[in-house]
């Protein structure tokens, strides 16, 4: 008895160093000892805490400024050109279309016209619809709703079922194009659109791009607890995207968001350590590896998958995702606490500590930095 007394005591203070005392004397260590490219890990001096990651080419930055431009001299042609370049890759499409919200924003004379030269233009009238959805938004205000002044609300819940409507009417002018079950499945939860409602939307965005990143996104922002969802349905809703996510997508990031909500809500870990988790966070980082360096949406999920592999233990995976990441640390979860560098640098180098892997003080790997 007393041998097996003595087992579960050690077993418990392993348990209890590994929770507690393992991460606190990391964060001792990072402060006093950590050098980061003794890990392969750009060096302190170097963390730039304005982007979660490179900026995109200057090609792309030119093209969309170019757009902005023009719209904004009232010639609405690039920007109808702008979209149409994009063709069928229904991300892409939705990523200008959204740009073009953006433009509108600050003038939409210009989209004004093009709808009425082009009245049966898709595109146009799904940027007029996505655009009614973010002005209602702006109306609103991100307070919760009980902060919000009566007249503030009223004039929100009257725009968005006119969003939707004008959504439904580009449907019809392209059927293929999932661009205005976007704006309809992201405008369904401020409608207060039940379940039944809300699925025909859904289903009707799944059927034409069954793997739309953004779309996914703003149906788990439904499926939520803060709106018409609960945990579970959140969720199972992430778990089947992280089952169904194509080679190169990077809809398993989806998962991760779905951490983060959980996160808030509970104003603490998003979930229990268990082998079960791991093994989805490791499902995520696989199906991410596979992703195109170049796509917007990865360096941001990588900061996450990097967050949560953290909170999991995972310090080994969550260091090779800290290598992945570079000199990039303006991402929400370093931006909590205030400084992002001192967030980041202290998430990197408790990784690195616990991971258990050997330090070198020879590391050669040179790394450079967009600009």
């Amino acid at each position: 008895m007393t041998i097996f007394l003595a087992a579960a005591l050690c077993v418990f203070l392993f348990v209890l160093y590994r929770l507690f005392l393992g991460p606190r004397r990391a964060a001792r260590w990072v402060r006093e000892h950590f050098v980061a490219t003794d890990y392969d890990l750009v060096p302190r001096a170097l963390l730039d805490p304005r982007r979660p990651g490179p900026p995109p080419a200057s090609y792309r930055i030119e093209e969309m400024q170019a757009v902005a431009d023009a719209a904004w001299k009232g010639d609405w042609h690039a920007a109808e050109a702008y979209v149409e370049a994009a063709g069928k890759d229904w991300d892409e499409r939705w990523s200008r279309t959204e740009l073009l919200q953006q433009v509108a924003g600050d003038d939409d004379a210009w989209l004004e016209a093009w709808h009425t030269a082009r009245p049966g233009n898709c595109d146009a009238a799904t940027v007029r619809a996505g655009l009614m959805v973010h002005q209602a938004w702006e109306i609103r205000g991100a307070e919760y709703a009980d902060k919000v002044p009566r007249e503030r609300m009223a004039r929100f819940k009257a725009m968005l079922p006119a969003a939707i409507t004008e959504a439904r009417k580009a449907a019809l002018l392209d059927p293929e194009n999932p661009g205005p079950w976007v704006v309809m499945v992201t405008a369904a939860r401020g409608a207060q659109y039940d379940h039944d409602q809300f699925q025909p939307l859904w289903d009707g965005l799944a059927s034409r791009a069954p793997y739309h990143y953004s779309g996914h996104w703003q149906a788990l922002q439904y499926w939520c607890a803060k709106w018409f969802g609960n945990d579970t349905l959140m969720m199972h809703f992430a778990e089947q995207a992280v089952r169904k996510a194509p080679e190169g997508s990077p809809l398993a990031g989806l998962y991760l968001h779905a951490l983060e909500e959980r996160a808030k809500q509970y104003d603490g870990p998003a979930q229990p350590v268990t082998r079960a988790a791991k093994k989805r966070l490791e499902a995520v980082a696989a199906s991410l590896a596979e992703v195109a360096p170049d796509d917007e949406h990865l360096p941001a999920l990588r900061h996450l998958l990097a967050h949560h592999m953290l909170r999991a233990r995972m310090y080994a995976p969550a260091l090779e995702q800290f290598r992945l990441i570079g000199p990039w640390c303006g991402a929400e979860p370093w931006r909590k606490g205030g400084d992002p560098v001192v967030a980041f640098e202290l998430a990197r180098g408790t990784a690195a500590k616990l991971s258990g892997v050997v330090p070198s003080a020879t590391t050669t790997t040179t790394h450079r930095i967009g600009h």
